[in-house]
């Protein structure tokens, strides 16, 4: 069930062991072992946060380059619109989307595009009675990674409706037939150029039953500095961008919940406001809501770790860009005003075993967890990570399942000790 391909991973021979990623990690997937972090796999949901806060650059994001898409005849762009903030004094869009030609692209679609249709499509969802209430974003692949291991009992809260990415290169695909007829599907090769690794573990793993149409993932920072040398700054730039303030604002936080013309929305970014705010939805503490947009990297999409810009500068640029902008240039297709097409919708949510789940006999279960909180109560409570753990919970859970040793806490450990010396000391006396 956890078979799953990851974009972020571990440099062992640039990792000292300390604890800076074991105390940021938000699913506890990492543990300090032989003097070097050790990623869960099966706990990891490539949000990236081990990659922002490494202080020696050891985690890293695995993602395609250019030269993966040279077997595909017709290769096709979709820019994030993370993308348009990350450059000085841009005034268009299009001068970046003709760069993205000039660098070996056949075509661009903007995934913003796709996002104005989303947010159209969405309106229409809310309306349905046959929902979950609130409804959850799922357009960031870490949240819904993280209900799914952690917070099992939201997933119908979940909208089944694909991200603008996918949407964008089942659109761009379909162009690209219509205008080259000659073109296979195996022809053509759709790239996206992504703020976060999150991205590139979706299309490896596709999302339940479904496969993406996405074959390529870049990352931003690899691609920015061929961009700048590639956009030319002329009057005769050409005129592709087809996407207006609604598309553009998905890249920062709240852009897809204020797009739904509805004022029952919350917009939460930041991985630990995210697990805080799943928290209260699980817990029926939250307001009654229609909507809920969760990213999991702060200020949104921009704060994505493969960026290049500060989240909060490119957010300024991003909206000064958008200032002069048509509120959306995407109009629903004709006949399509009432209901959502059934290709915009997955069927079902991938399946794992839940990270809170110490066994699957339920029996197993409760003596496990009557061992772990005596374990608990035993422990410091301190959470200083020196046993490899994130938190004495944690610690003592890793005794139970047989991965850790009672001793490895140094606390305790060095308590005994000292006992054992002046019992030692007393008998030398006597």
């Amino acid at each position: 069930m956890n078979n799953y391909e990851h974009s972020v991973f571990l440099d062992v021979n640039k990792c000292i062991g300390c604890t800076t990623c074991l105390r940021h990690c938000p699913t506890q997937a990492i543990r300090i072992r032989n003097g070097h972090a050790v990623i869960n796999q099966a706990r990891c949901i490539d949000c990236g946060e081990c990659i922002k806060i490494c202080p020696k650059k050891a985690k890293k994001a695995v993602c395609n380059t250019l030269k993966d898409l040279d077997g595909f005849k017709y290769k096709i762009a979709l820019p994030a619109p993370t993308l348009y903030g990350q450059f000085d004094n841009l005034e268009d869009v299009n001068f970046i989307l003709e760069g993205l030609i000039n660098i070996g692209f056949d075509d661009v679609f903007e995934v913003a595009t796709a996002a104005e249709l989303v947010s159209a499509y969405t309106r229409l969802y809310l309306k349905r009675e046959d929902i979950k209430k609130p409804v959850i974003s799922s357009a960031c692949p870490v949240v819904l990674r993280l209900i799914c291991l952690r917070f099992p009992s939201l997933k119908e809260n979940i909208m089944p409706m694909l991200p603008p990415m996918e949407i964008a290169a089942r659109l761009a695909r379909d162009k690209a037939k219509g205008e080259h007829p000659e073109l296979s599907d195996e022809d053509i090769g759709v790239c996206f150029i992504s703020p976060c690794p999150a991205k590139a573990s979706y299309v490896k793993n596709g999302f339940g039953e479904y496969k993406s149409q996405v074959d390529a993932v870049i990352s931003i920072s690899d691609i920015y500095f061929q961009l700048i040398n590639a956009m030319k700054h002329s009057e005769n730039v050409m005129p592709i961008s087809n996407s207006g303030r609604i598309g553009i604002g998905w890249a920062s936080s709240g852009g897809e919940a204020t797009a739904l013309m509805n004022d029952a929305y919350l917009a939460a970014d930041g991985i630990e406001n995210v697990n805080h705010i799943l928290d209260e939805i699980e817990n029926d503490t939250i307001p009654p809501l229609e909507f809920i947009e969760l990213n999991a990297c702060t200020g949104g999409c921009v704060g994505g770790v493969l960026t290049m810009q500060n989240p909060f500068i490119a957010k300024a640029k991003l909206q000064t860009l958008r200032r002069y902008l048509p509120v959306s240039q995407t109009k629903l297709p004709k006949g399509e005003s009432q209901d959502v097409p059934d290709c915009y919708f997955f069927s079902e949510l991938p399946t794992y075993y839940p990270i809170s789940r110490l066994s699957s006999s339920m029996s197993e279960s409760m003596r496990m967890m009557s061992e772990i909180q005596k374990l608990r109560g035993e422990l410091p409570g301190i959470d200083c990570g020196a046993c490899g753990a994130p938190t004495c919970r944690a610690f003592a859970e890793d005794v139970v399942k047989g991965t850790a040793n009672i001793k490895d806490c140094t606390i305790m450990y060095r308590s005994e000790l000292l006992q054992y010396l002046d019992s030692k000391g007393d008998e030398s006396d006597s």
